[in-house]
């Protein structure tokens, strides 16, 4: 697949994906500033799409600011007209008044677990990190349950997306391949925006994922900061995750090198325990 063709054909590109996705989805990100403005747009259009179908391989759980739960009226919540019909019909047949268990109610179901990832940025945020950062993101947005923060850092920390401003997996994916790199890195500033970020959570559970080699350049003790934290996963780049699981190891975190963008969702259920 040349950067300069004009044309695309979805179909092969897919198939190809599904063959290779760690050689072929970077070179789909070199092909998204292509000079020819067709294939440009086609691409910029098509790997977001791409690493969301990626992602979603052994999804479990859902996504939303909370899902609507079906449950017998004199358990509380809101009457359920529609699902209630066929128990009225029946009382109205039977001349009496329908009981509250007999009714359908709606209830909104608190989130269970609410995720911040926080995504390494600092120094060349090549088409292979830039991948594994949106593969990141997809799965952690196909995963959460209503509650998710998605924060990129190098020196500084930048909310890409807010735990209480929900935005469709495909638009924090399309946020997260817009990134570029930056030279330094702040383990400690990451760790804190997280804790800020889950603070106003409001599922039981709150995990904060961070995808880096953890290898600070502020000479900032990150390690309080991490242990500050409810519950810390770390995914580390395999070739480099020495200093990766020093942290975790300190902070009492789990942690998961990464060989394969592929991997992602698989490693993510496993480290998330599900």
């Amino acid at each position: 697949m040349s950067p300069e063709v004009g044309e695309l054909d979805t179909a092969a590109v897919r198939d190809a994906v599904a063959d290779d996705p760690d050689d072929v989805l970077p070179l789909l990100m070199q092909m998204s500033t292509a000079t020819d403005p067709a294939l440009r747009a086609k691409v910029q259009a098509l790997v977001p799409r791409l690493v969301l179908e990626r992602a979603r391989s052994g999804t479990r759980g859902g996504s939303g600011a909370g899902r609507l739960r079906r449950s017998p009226a004199d358990r509380g919540g809101d009457l359920d007209v529609d699902a209630s019909m066929e128990a009225i019909g029946q009382a109205r047949g039977e001349q009496r008044p329908p009981g509250l268990e007999e009714l359908t109610a709606t209830t909104w179901h608190r989130p269970r677990t609410a995720l911040c990832l926080l995504v390494d940025r600092s120094g060349s945020m090549d088409g292979s990190r830039l991948v594994t950062a949106a593969m990141a993101a997809a799965a952690c947005a196909l995963r959460a349950e209503g509650e998710l923060s998605v924060i990129a850092f190098d020196r500084t920390p930048e909310v890409l997306l807010d735990l209480h401003a929900p935005s469709p997996p495909l638009r924090t994916v399309q946020r997260v391949l817009g990134l570029r790199g930056h030279g330094m890195t702040s383990m400690d500033a990451a760790f804190r925006a997280a804790a800020d970020q889950l603070r106003g959570a409001r599922a039981t559970r709150r995990i904060t994922i961070v995808l880096s080699d953890c290898r600070a350049t502020d000479e900032v003790d990150a390690v309080p900061a991490a242990r500050a934290l409810e519950e810390l996963v770390v995914i580390a780049p395999a070739s480099d995750d020495e200093e990766a699981r020093r942290v975790a190891r300190e902070a009492g975190a789990r942690i998961a090198a990464i060989e394969s963008v592929d991997d992602l969702p698989r490693l993510l259920d496993q480290l998330l325990g599900r």
